[in-house]
């Protein structure tokens, strides 16, 4: 069987701070949304930007870091792969999928957006990003307070 590749490599800036939550046998865990940009031509020839938000989850020790050092607007490397979690929706009983990126590695880079610091060249990075953040779906659709991925 051929070899296979799951990785993933995002620079982008925090949506929200990191939520840390422990499981059951006590393994740290942080969720957070990236947001990257991406500029392109329109059919027009007017400069178009599009964001894309991705769902980040560290665990152990990376999550206790990305905790205490991220906070929403910095800049970051993240380096993981993807995974996808699912659950039976207990109100409308589909079966609910939410892709997310499993973090192993993180850079944190310059300072965060409102200091300006970020080192990036492109001006519409200190720009805020359009459209809302969007919340990790939760498998207990009806509590906003478990925005969380997993069910621990």
């Amino acid at each position: 069987m051929a070899k296979s590749l799951n990785r993933v490599t995002l620079i982008g800036h925090l949506g929200r701070d990191p939520e840390l939550k422990h499981t059951s046998g006590g393994t740290a865990v942080a969720n957070f949304t990236l947001a990257t940009n991406d500029r392109y031509k329109d059919k027009d020839g007017n400069w178009q930007d599009r964001t894309e938000w991705h769902n980040i989850t560290c665990w152990a020790r990376l999550a206790e870091i990305a905790s205490e050092y991220l906070k929403k607007g910095r800049a970051v490397y993240v380096e993981g792969s993807l995974r996808t979690h699912s659950w039976d929706d207990k109100q409308s009983g589909p079966k609910r999928y939410q892709t997310y990126v499993s973090a192993t590695d993180l850079v944190l880079l310059g300072g965060d957006r409102g200091e300006g610091t970020s080192g990036s060249s492109r001006e519409s990075d200190a720009e805020n990003f359009p459209g809302d953040e969007p919340e990790f779906a939760s498998a207990d659709s009806a509590s906003a307070d478990s925005a969380d991925p997993f069910p621990f």
